[in-house]
């Protein structure tokens, strides 16, 4: 009677993980992103020019309800969409932790000072 029931949980319990497998395959599919997550898909430096490094990146985000692509710690990143519609560019703390933040005069974009006076301008 007791090997019947061990036999029963343990039946049970290959069933419970066959199917939350089935039901995480079935909502994250090789390839897409967990929701509020960011990857870079490429990325591109030109130093062509004296004192300048133009690099361009493309990431991919599959960001929640109210969120948008946007920049965190000089990494991308889901930030709040009210952020983007103002142009408030500081408030999603793009610079790394010891650069400063500033917003260019237009808005379309910010600089981030290092302490050693180096500027890193995004737009």
């Amino acid at each position: 009677m007791l090997m019947l029931r061990v036999a029963w949980a343990l039946a049970g319990a290959a069933i419970c993980c066959f199917l939350i497998i089935l039901i995480h395959s079935r909502f994250l599919r090789e390839g897409q992103l967990a929701a509020g997550t960011c990857e870079i898909v490429t990325l591109d430096r030109d130093s062509s020019q004296p004192r300048r490094t133009i690099a361009r990146q493309t990431a991919r985000c599959a960001c929640k309800k109210g969120q948008i692509a946007g920049t965190t710690r000089a990494r991308p990143a889901c930030v709040d969409a009210r952020i983007v519609k103002t142009k408030q560019w500081c408030d999603m703390v793009p610079c790394l932790e010891d650069e400063g933040c500033d917003l260019l005069v237009n808005k379309s974009g910010w600089t981030c000072t290092q302490p050693s006076g180096r500027v890193k301008t995004t737009t």
